[in-house]
């Protein structure tokens, strides 16, 4: 099943964490833009070779000590074609070099709709008989709140293919509770219906380590509930977003782990990849700003939880 591959991955390298690659132009250092820019110009084609470039250099920087990355689709369809062209070369590099990619799309939908999405992100694309990989991810973000017709479409592949999702259950943002904080008739939160969910609709993908190939979206920067999803979702494996930037630290994460230190990867976007403008070193350092801020992370947060067993 997927996660044991990123399970086994975050034994391995004792690191529970996942670099989000969010990029934006300000973040990438001047040189890297413009030999971009001279290239291709200040265009759309020149904006998605610079960001290519500088998700290069983070992923040979990290690849060593960081099992997974998360690149967020929005930041690369914001350059048209050409960025989602380049989401889909730094999902083969970091592929390539033996990191699990989750690719942060949210997608939502049901039907013929849902199996499109689910055949483009993380199965295969029939080609009048010839199967291809549009984009080649190890699991995908989706958005539950459809109910069950928008998460079937994806349980096949999972289990034929050997991939993963995560559906959203308690964001990280503000105005989260407006909805997910909800109290339904059974005296149960949104939230945790949802979480419910996750491990009905993941029963019949059990791997190895005893969590399913549906995970779930559980925030930092509400550790209550994240300590109160995990007592009760034994089988569904955490994505954390909301560490650093967005507020959560080490000792909110915690209890998102399990008594052997696994059932969670925590999320740092920002906080590693403006690792060079927070330290105020060299620009041509960012990657290796971005390492120094990536173990400093990984320590912090095993000093929590201890080893990885």
């Amino acid at each position: 099943m997927s996660f044991d591959r990123l399970i086994e991955n975050i034994r391995a390298k004792q690191n529970p964490t996942v670099a989000g690659l969010d990029p934006k132009l300000d973040f990438i250092p001047e040189y890297i833009k413009e030999e971009a820019f001279a290239a291709h110009g200040k265009t759309l084609e020149g904006a998605a070779a610079a960001l290519l470039a500088f998700n290069k250099g983070l992923i040979d920087a990290l690849c060593d000590i960081v099992p997974a990355v998360k690149p967020q689709a929005a930041y690369y369809e914001m350059y048209g074609w050409q960025g989602v062209r380049t989401l889909c070369e730094t999902i083969a590099y970091a592929r390539e070099k033996g990191m699990f990619v989750i690719t942060d799309a949210k997608r939502n939908d049901i039907g013929t709709t849902m199996e499109a999405y689910a055949k483009a992100h993380i199965g295969t694309t029939d080609i009048d008989g010839v199967k291809a990989d549009a984009f080649g991810t190890d699991a995908l973000t989706v958005n539950g709140y459809l109910g069950t017709d928008g998460i079937k479409p994806l349980l096949e592949i999972c289990n034929t293919q050997d991939k993963g999702i995560f559906v959203l259950v308690k964001t990280s943002n503000p105005s989260s509770g407006e909805l997910q904080d909800r109290i339904l008739d059974d005296s149960v939160t949104v939230y945790r219906t949802m979480g419910n969910m996750c491990e009905s609709w993941g029963a019949d993908t059990m791997g190895k380590y005893g969590y399913s190939s549906v995970g779930a979206v559980v925030g930092a920067t509400y550790p209550e509930q994240l300590g109160e999803l995990r007592s009760v979702l034994k089988h569904t494996f955490f994505l954390v977003p909301g560490y650093g930037a967005q507020g959560g630290g080490a000792k909110d994460v915690a209890p998102a782990f399990d008594e052997n230190g696994l059932g969670a990867i925590i999320n740092s976007s920002r906080g590693i990849m403006c690792a060079w403008k927070k330290e105020g070193c060299a620009p041509e350092e960012f990657a290796a700003a971005a390492r120094r801020e990536a173990l400093r992370m990984r320590d912090e947060i095993t000093g929590y939880i201890g080893t990885i067993k």
